[in-house]
């Protein structure tokens, strides 16, 4: 088993190291005079000898897992021009001097045309007149997405909790969803409140399934093509991390502040301790937000990294192209389903380490007072 997984990872490192060097070398021809100062721009701008557009890695892979103002879905070119398949999104945009302009994502045709003195630049909006100033209110797909998702979970759990109430999963078998997150609602409650909260764990299950269920409901969701990387959002994960932070120093005691200040160390050591201590209470979240971020934005860009090489070695030739399909077709399904465990696994380590920082906020005392009890008896 051990020397299966070897050779998967190492296939995998080999794989994502020749999409690394084709992009690489991509991006570079794609800068005006970078790759050959003698050669016109326009060959350099990401067009062939031919005249004909290559396959911009960059482009793909980054428009996927960044934010936009709309769901796109795929490309296609005939006779007419390129058309894209996607779900625009409105805009809604205030400034003091014009105030509100809404309109439709679409309107801006993709960055060729301009909308009511607006133009969308790298997927952002800005003003053509650099003088009018204006705040974006616009929902993107990252924002509507999420909302869906919440939605999705609302529904889901209201409809389990109104079959308890009639009695179905406590009096006879559970049916439809109630088998699907029972599991997982014992699961937590077993293996992460329990040991980790003690006699408290009751009151922060709420928390704790509702993250568990919010982070892993949007990874799944990201999982649909066209769709967004949520849970991939470093804003995403840094909300989730800074309620996690409040909470711990809500729950917090005079123990776990006494241990950060006069940590149980020799006097020489203890300055160095404090500011270890101290530092600490900011790494634990920032440890919450930076896990979650990097997995799940990870595995999207192995997967769109592993696709985009049939169309780097395609334009190399189209048969190398053709003969390389199956292989990144077969690594990308394999991600795929990696990437399924792997939102489970993150929405686990999120909620267990969380309920392991709170534990230690205010368990400390706790502690502390059954260790003297121990000794007066003695």
């Amino acid at each position: 088993m051990a020397m299966v997984q070897k050779t998967v990872k190492s296939l995998l490192v080999a794989a994502f190291s020749l999409c690394s060097i084709f992009i690489y070398n991509i991006s570079l021809a794609q800068e005006p005079g970078a790759a050959n100062p003698q050669q016109p721009a326009s060959l350099n701008e990401g067009e062939n000898h031919e005249g004909k557009e290559e396959f911009d890695a960059n482009e793909v892979i980054f428009g996927h897992v960044l934010d936009a103002h709309e769901f796109h879905f795929l490309s296609y070119k005939n006779s007419s021009g390129v058309h894209n398949v996607s779900i625009p999104l409105p805009v809604i945009l205030y400034s003091p001097q014009k105030g509100f302009s809404v309109f439709m994502a679409s309107d801006f045709h993709h960055g060729e045309k301009e909308m009511d003195g607006y133009r969308m630049e790298g997927g952002k909006i800005v003003s053509v007149d650099p003088a009018v100033k204006f705040y974006d209110f616009s929902p993107t797909r990252n924002v509507v997405q999420m909302i869906l998702a919440l939605g999705l979970l609302t529904f889901l759990m209201v409809g389990i909790a109104k079959k308890y109430r009639k009695g179905i999963g406590v009096k006879t078998a559970p049916t439809g969803w109630q088998n699907a997150i029972e599991p997982i609602i014992t699961f937590v409650r077993d293996e992460v409140a329990k040991p980790n909260l003690g006699d408290k764990w009751e009151k922060f299950m709420p928390f704790l399934l509702t993250v568990f269920f919010f982070i892993l409901i949007n990874a799944i969701i990201g999982l649909i093509p066209g769709t967004a990387n949520v849970a991939g959002n470093i804003a995403f994960t840094a909300v989730l991390g800074m309620i996690s932070f409040l909470l711990i120093l809500f729950n917090s005691n005079k123990h776990y502040w006494s241990h950060i200040f006069n940590p149980p160390v020799p006097g020489g050591v203890k300055p160095i301790m404090v500011l270890v201590e101290v530092m600490s209470i900011f790494t634990k979240p920032f440890a919450l937000i930076i896990r979650l971020f990097a997995n799940m934005l990870a595995g999207h860009i192995v997967i769109i990294c592993l696709i985009s090489l049939i169309f780097i070695f395609g334009a190399i030739n189209k048969w190398i192209g053709w003969g390389f399909s199956p292989l990144s077709i077969a690594f990308s399904v394999f991600i795929y389903f990696i990437e399924i465990l792997v939102a489970f696994l993150q929405a686990y380590i999120f909620i267990m380490l969380t309920a392991v920082f709170v534990g230690q906020a205010f368990e400390g005392g706790h502690n502390e007072e059954h260790a003297q009890d121990d000794a007066a008896i003695v």
